[in-house]
C-alpha cells in the first residue's frame, strides 16, 4: 500500500510528448502540400479531389466529434451525474442511420462542395446566404470555446502554459489546414485518433491497476449510485433522462452529422456513395468506443475519489479539471504519460479546429466568393481557399481569447451548437422531406426557430437549473487527509484557487433534499419564480470568482 502523497507535476518528458504530437501533425500537412502534385484546384484543397476511402474518413469523423470537451467533460459528467450518459450509444445509432439514409444521398448525388448550395437549389439565394452566415458565426464561436476551454482546465491543474497552448494549437492547425487542405485534415485526424485512444488507454489501465481491478471500480460505482442507466422520467427539464438523451441528443447530433459542413464535407469527399455510407457506419463503432472509454474514465474517477472529492475539497476549481487531476495523481511515476493524456485532449481540439477551419474556408469560397466572381480560375480559387484558412485560423485564436470570458465548458459549447444547429437542421429537413415547402416558409421558419432557441438557450445560461432538475449525485470529503481502504489518498497539496471562469458556490451548507454539501454551478442569479425549494444559502455565500 502506497503512502499518501501529493499529485505530480509536469516534467520535461511530458512536454516532449506533447510537442511531438504537434510536430507530427504539422509534418502530415507538409507532406500533403506536395504529395500527388499538391493542391492544384480548389476541389483538391477542399474535397481531397473526391478520392478518399471509407476508413480514414470514418476515423476523421470520429476524431473531430471528439473534441477536448469530450475528453475532459464526459468523465466529469459521469462522475457527478452517473453513467446514464452511456444511453448516448442508442442516440449515435439513430444519428448515423438518419445521416446515412436521409441526408447523405441528397448531398452526394448533387456533387456539391458546400451543403448550403443545396439551399439555393431547393429554395433561393437568400435562404442560402442566411444558412451560410449562421454557420460561419456558429463555427467561429464554437471553435473559440474548443481551443480555450481545455487549455484553461489543463493549465489550472498541470500548470501547462495557457496562452502558449492556445496559440500553439491554433497555429499548428492553421498551418496544416492551409498547406494540405482536406487530405491533411483527414490524415492528421487518423493520427490523432491513435493518440486519443492511447491517452485514454493509459488512464484506464493505470486506474484499473491502482484500484485493484475492473470489478472494484464497478462495485464502487454501484455503491455510489453511479450505475443509474435507466431513468424514464418524462420531464423534459431534467438534465439526463432516457428521453432527453434519446430525443434531445438525436436532434443535436443529427444537426452535426447530417447537415454540418465540417462533417458532411468529409463523407462526401469519398470516391463513391457506398464508401461514404460505409465511412459513417464505421465511424459509429468509433463513437461507441470513445463513449465507452470516457464513461469508464468517469467511473474510475469516482472509484478513486469516492471518499475525498477533489472538487468539493477545493483542490480543483471546476469539474472539468477532474480528469487532468486524476492523470497527475495516478500517472506521476511514469514521465511522459501525463503528457500523452494532454496530447490526447489537444488531439481532440486539433481535429475539431482543423475540420472547422477547412469547412469555413469551403463555405466562404463556395457561397460567398464563387457566385459573385465567376471569372476566377481554379488555381486562384485554390489560393483564395488557402488564404481563407489562414484568416479563419487567426479568427478562431481571437475567439479563444474572447471565450476566456464565457461560462461552463460542456454547456456553453453544446448550447452554441444547439441554438444555431437546431434551426439549420430544421431548414434542411424541411427542404428534403417536405416537397411543397417554399422559400418564404423556409425563411420564416428559420428565423422563428432561431429566435425561440436563442430565447431558451440564453435563458438557460442566465437562470441555471436547480439541483432537483440536474440531480447531481452525492460526493464525499470525509476521507480527505486520511488513508482509507487501501487507496492512497492525497495529503492536501492545496491547489491555488484561481479565479476561474467557472464560478462555484463556496458555501458548504446542506441543501434540502439529500444533496449533501454539494457545490452548485452558478451561471447567474437564481430566478425566484423558479425556486421550488428553498436553498438555505444566501447570495453572499457566492465564491470570490470574478463576476463576468
Amino acid at each position: 500500500m502506497d503512502t499518501p502523497r501529493g499529485i505530480g507535476t509536469f516534467v520535461v518528458w511530458d512536454y516532449v510528448v506533447f510537442a511531438g504530437m504537434l510536430v507530427i501533425s504539422a509534418a502530415i500537412g507538409i507532406y500533403y502540400a506536395f504529395a500527388g502534385g499538391g493542391q492544384q484546384t480548389s476541389k483538391d484543397f477542399l474535397m481531397g479531389g473526391r478520392r478518399m476511402t471509407a476508413v480514414p474518413v470514418a476515423l476523421s469523423l470520429t476524431a473531430s466529434f471528439m473534441s477536448a470537451v469530450t475528453v475532459l467533460g464526459t468523465p466529469s459528467e459521469v462522475y457527478r451525474f452517473g453513467a446514464i450518459f452511456s444511453i448516448f450509444a442508442f442516440t449515435y445509432f439513430f444519428v448515423v442511420v438518419i445521416s446515412a439514409e436521409v441526408f447523405l444521398p441528397v448531398f452526394y448525388k448533387l456533387g456539391i462542395t458546400s451543403t448550403y448550395e443545396y439551399l439555393e437549389l431547393r429554395f433561393n439565394k437568400c435562404v442560402r446566404l442566411c444558412g451560410t452566415v449562421l454557420f460561419i458565426v456558429q463555427t467561429i464561436l464554437y471553435t473559440g470555446i474548443v481551443i480555450y476551454a481545455p487549455a484553461l482546465a489543463l493549465n489550472q491543474v498541470t500548470g501547462f502554459d495557457l496562452w502558449g497552448a492556445v496559440v500553439a494549437t491554433g497555429v499548428v492547425c492553421t498551418f496544416y489546414c492551409t498547406l494540405g487542405g482536406l487530405k491533411a485534415v483527414i490524415w492528421t485526424d487518423v493520427f490523432q485518433v491513435g493518440i486519443m485512444v492511447a491517452g485514454f488507454a493509459s488512464v484506464i489501465i493505470q486506474a484499473v491497476v491502482m484500484q485493484g481491478g475492473i470489478s472494484t471500480i464497478l462495485n464502487d460505482a454501484y455503491d455510489g449510485g453511479r450505475l443509474n442507466f435507466w431513468n424514464f422520467n418524462p420531464n423534459p427539464l431534467q438534465r439526463h433522462t432516457f428521453w432527453t438523451i434519446i430525443i434531445g441528443g438525436t436532434f443535436t447530433w443529427t444537426s452535426i452529422y447530417g447537415v454540418n459542413q465540417s462533417q458532411v464535407q468529409r463523407y462526401i469527399s469519398c470516391k463513391s456513395r457506398f464508401q461514404a455510407k460505409l465511412s459513417l457506419y464505421i465511424n459509429l463503432v468509433g463513437l461507441w468506443a470513445i463513449l465507452t472509454c470516457s464513461v469508464f474514465c468517469g467511473l474510475a474517477l469516482y472509484s478513486r475519489y469516492r471518499d475525498c472529492d477533489p472538487w468539493t475539497a477545493k483542490k480543483v476549481s471546476a469539474p472539468d479539471q477532474l480528469m487532468p487531476y486524476l492523470v497527475l495523481d495516478i500517472l506521476q511515476d511514469y514521465p511522459g504519460l501525463p503528457g500523452l493524456f494532454v496530447a490526447c485532449a489537444y488531439s481532440g481540439t486539433l481535429s475539431t479546429v482543423s475540420s472547422s477551419i477547412n469547412a469555413l474556408a469551403a463555405v466562404t469560397v463556395e457561397d460567398l466568393i464563387k457566385p459573385y466572381f465567376r471569372s476566377l480560375s481554379e488555381r486562384s480559387l485554390s489560393w483564395i481557399s488557402q488564404g481563407m484558412s489562414v484568416v479563419y485560423g487567426a479568427l478562431c485564436i481571437g475567439m479563444a481569447a474572447l471565450a476566456s470570458l464565457m461560462g461552463a465548458l460542456l454547456q456553453a459549447a453544446l448550447s452554441v451548437f444547439g441554438m444555431v444547429g437546431g434551426p439549420l437542421m430544421g431548414l434542411f429537413a424541411l427542404g428534403i422531406l417536405v416537397p411543397f415547402a417554399n422559400s418564404i416558409g423556409a425563411l420564416v421558419g428559420l428565423m422563428a426557430g432561431f429566435a425561440i432557441s436563442l430565447w431558451v438557450g440564453i435563458g438557460a445560461q442566465i437562470y441555471p437549473p436547480l439541483p432537483e432538475r440536474t440531480l447531481p449525485l452525492h460526493l464525499d470529503i470525509q476521507g480527505c487527509n486520511s488513508t482509507y481502504n487501501e487507496t492512497n489518498l492525497m495529503t492536501t497539496t492545496e491547489m491555488p484557487f484561481t479565479t476561474s471562469v467557472f464560478q462555484i458556490y463556496s458555501v458548504q451548507k446542506k441543501h434540502v433534499l439529500s444533496y449533501k454539501s454539494h457545490p452548485v454551478e452558478d451561471g447567474g442569479t437564481d430566478n425566484p419564480a423558479f425556486n421550488h425549494i428553498e436553498l438555505n444559502s444566501d447570495q453572499s455565500g457566492k465564491s470570490n470568482g470574478t463576476r463576468l
